[in-house]
């Protein structure tokens, strides 16, 4: 039976192999996808078991023994975060106590005082950029470039400056340690703040990505194995009414299904290897990926290579039940029954759990959250897929009623008697929808509520520097007892440097002044300072000392940005606020990327510590790096399942055509024109289409508004343009797919096709 199977699959001339090729690219496409999903999982495990080495000092009970064994020689070791135009610099500042030191991954042995190792992408701009405004934060000569084994991307900016044992010892910011980390920011308690990543709710990210690609793509596989279907459900009708047993004609179906599979599983793997290199170069955690870290393991590989013609002859089964169970009942071409309204409930279910939570209250755990949401939107999606044929049949069954033309009559009265097929065709473009609607509408809200980029240009060219002091091992206060010698003079020296100003301690608030620490701003500063530093608010009217909050008008939270506050006058006089402990200084520039890194310089140099300083742009949690990369994994959806939803609707069309060549062609013979012909094409697939988007598209948005009721007191904020833009081009371009499939209607119905066959 299965050379028989062969034959026949082979043996049907241009159409069965243009199905069958149109099948391997399908699956070629989804195979491609799935093992760029699992070789992005490996990817972020494997990037961030790079970042373990930055956890030193961090978790020692997860450190590798050093060189000289536990008792080894100890390292001084301090991490700090600098910045160089906007990208985040590691600073790894050491000092060898004994030759049996531990040393760091990358580079041969430890630098002496006076020395450093950096990365290449560094080493290039330390050796490009003018000395003042990066060169100088750093004391010592390039020895050697780090390797890309302790890299956590192709692009990383990292440094490890050596020093003497002294140095560090009276820094306050270094730390002495007996080895080098050896476990990933995910797998530790306790790891150091903002090195690394949490691989864990990066692979959830990919999970939920991966499903709104894979999703669209199924349906696509679906569809493509649905081309001539009609002809091939006659054909296995009557080789079982000839005497084929129901296994038979399994076998038969599973051959022709799986040949195709196993020939689309060979080219998916190529798919891979082509877009391996450019999916590495996207910043899914916020930074690139080598391309030798998108790899797949040996269960991935039997994952595809059997799970994927398993699945196919599996699907070629379940597509044959109605053969099997009445072959009669296929030549006959019995009417399919309507869908019922009960298709809604799941749709409505899934609504009102995410409701629940909104009106009872999230979970109070954190895996208790995940399910409860996974679960609602689950619910939605399916819902979403079950609903589409009765919401297409009623959408029909409206346009034939309103029906002034033959097309529309004929259009509607023909998907109201099979709307499950009319459905098919755009499920895949229903679901994007609704999944990028959700994370487009979560992320604009977080964008909106954190102020988009913090304020503009103003804010970006707007520098802070708070200081610290380290009175012992165990405390860290958030001031000092005067500014540095002759710094303000320096900064404002600088070439495009407009203001400085100097953020004094409020006594009152620190010594519980009338009212207590919440009475007032926590901080004091100088109006004649203020007013050339505007990205930090106003002074009130009259007033030469204002009170100023240190997080300058919760420029991270809901509050008005910080460049629209008013800030209310202080007893304090400028005399006085000169004494009092200094806790910051803000330094408004033109916005030039020299001066702001000259600031930057002559800040880090003026107040070494583990907090460098940075602008109040880079500082609003809207920049987050991840917040970011979610924003990209959004527009990759779009732009990824779109058109392999426009695919499948493409598939769609001409199988329908095909397979109702012969009543077209009675229908051109009877007189009806071409035109209208294309008409009722063109209705078919649009109305389905049309109908359920907007539903989806409105599902999506009332379900990321109570996720984000529910999780974060928020209300949904509307898209930018570009979104609908977007959608907007999705849908012209599904439109423009089912006109390009019309000038096959002219080939297949002339007068030859309504012969019967």
């Amino acid at each position: 039976m299965i050379g028989l199977g062969l034959r026949l699959a082979l043996s049907g001339g241009r159409a069965a192999i243009a199905r069958l090729g149109v099948i391997a690219a399908a699956v070629a496409c989804g195979v491609g996808m799935l093992l760029v999903t699992l070789a992005a999982v490996n990817a972020v495990n494997a990037q961030n078991a790079r970042y373990a080495w930055l956890e030193t000092g961090q978790t020692p009970a997860s450190h590798a023994p050093a060189p000289g064994g536990a008792d080894g020689d100890p390292l001084w070791w301090g991490l700090s975060a600098d910045t160089f135009d906007g990208t985040e610099i590691g600073r790894v500042d050491v000092a060898a106590t004994g030759a049996n030191s531990p040393v760091p991954p990358g580079i041969p042995r430890l630098p002496g005082a006076g020395e450093y190792y950096a990365s290449p992408t560094l080493a290039t701009l330390l050796e490009t950029t003018p000395r003042d405004e990066l060169a100088d934060r750093y004391p010592g000569r390039l020895v050697g470039e780090i390797g890309d084994d302790a890299l956590p991307a192709p692009n990383s900016l990292l440094i490890v400056i050596g020093h003497t044992p002294a140095e560090l010892a009276d820094s306050g910011i270094a730390m002495s340690v007996r080895s080098i980390a050896t476990s990933a920011p995910s797998d530790c308690q306790g790891c150091a703040i903002g090195v690394g990543i949490n691989a864990n709710g990066i692979i959830l990210v990919l999970g939920v990505v991966a499903l709104a690609i894979l999703l669209p793509v199924l349906v696509f596989i679906g569809t493509a194995t649905r081309l001539s279907a009609a002809q091939r459900e006659q054909r296995f009708a009557a080789m079982r009414l000839v005497g084929a047993t129901p296994r038979q004609i399994s076998v038969i179906s599973a051959v022709e299904s799986s040949g195709a599979a196993i020939v689309g599983a060979a080219l998916g793997f190529a798919v891979f290897f082509a877009v391996r290199d450019p999916v590495a170069g996207v910043p899914f955690t916020g930074a690139p990926f080598f391309a030798a870290d998108l790899s797949l393991n040996l269960a991935d590989v039997l994952t595809v290579v059997i799970g994927v013609p398993v699945a196919a002859a599996v699907a070629a089964r379940v597509a044959l039940r109605r053969v099997n169970i009445s072959p009669l009942g296929v030549t006959r071409r019995v009417m399919p029954r309507p869908p019922r309204a009960w298709r809604v409930l799941p749709l409505v279910a899934g609504i009102g759990e995410l409701t629940w939570f909104f009106v009872a209250g999230a979970p109070a755990t954190t895996n208790g959250q995940l399910w409860a949401y996974f679960s609602g939107f689950l619910l939605i999606i399916m819902g979403l897929l079950l609903a589409g044929p009765w919401l297409t049949m009623a959408g029909s069954r409206l346009l034939a009623r309103r029906a002034r033309r033959p097309a529309a009559l004929i259009a509607g009265r023909r998907l109201a008697d099979d709307p499950r097929g009319g459905f098919r065709a755009i499920s895949g473009l229903v679901l994007a929808l609704f999944v990028t609607s959700v994370a487009v509408g979560v992320i604009t809200t977080m964008v909106a509520y954190t102020h988009g980029s913090g304020g503009g240009a103003t804010q970006a060219g707007t520098l802070l520097k708070t200081f610290f002091t380290h009175p012992s091992d165990t405390v860290v206060e958030n001031q000092i007892d005067a500014l540095p010698t002759g710094l303000d003079d320096d900064l404002a020296a600088i070439p495009g440097v407009r203001g400085v100003a100097v953020i004094h301690a409020n006594p009152a608030a620190r010594e519980g002044g009338p009212g207590g620490p919440d009475a007032g701003p926590d901080s004091l500063v100088s109006c004649a300072q203020l007013d050339h530093t505007p990205a930090i608010g106003r002074c009130e009217t009259g007033a030469s000392v204002v009170g100023i909050s240190s997080f300058f008008g919760n420029t991270f939270g809901k509050a008005p940005t910080a460049s629209e506050q008013i800030w209310p006058g202080s007893d304090v006089t400028p005399v006085t606020l000169k004494a009092l402990p200094v806790r910051s200084i803000v330094v408004a520039t033109d916005g030039s990327t020299a001066a702001i890194e000259a600031v930057r310089t002559t800040l880090e140099l003026a107040a070494p510590d583990r907090f460098a300083p940075d602008t109040l742009a880079a500082l609003s949690p809207s920049n987050n790096r991840l917040l970011t990369g979610y924003r990209q994994l959004a527009n990759v959806v779009i732009l990824v399942s779109l058109p392999i939803a426009g695919c499948s609707l493409a598939v769609s069309v001409i199988a329908g055509l095909a397979d109702r060549r012969r009543p077209f062609s009675l229908l051109r013979l009877t007189g009806m024109p071409l035109r209208t012909l294309r008409r009722v094409i063109a209705l078919e697939a649009a109305a389905p289409l049309l109908i359920t988007a907007f539903v989806s598209l409105g599902v999506g948005f009332l379900a990321a508004h109570l996720f984000l009721r529910t999780q974060l007191d928020e209300s949904l904020q509307p898209p930018g343009v570009q979104y609908y833009v977007i959608v907007a081009a999705g849908l012209l371009a599904s439109l423009g797919v089912i006109a390009s499939t019309m000038p096959l209607l002219r080939r297949i119905t002339g007068p030859e096709a309504s012969r019967n066959e």
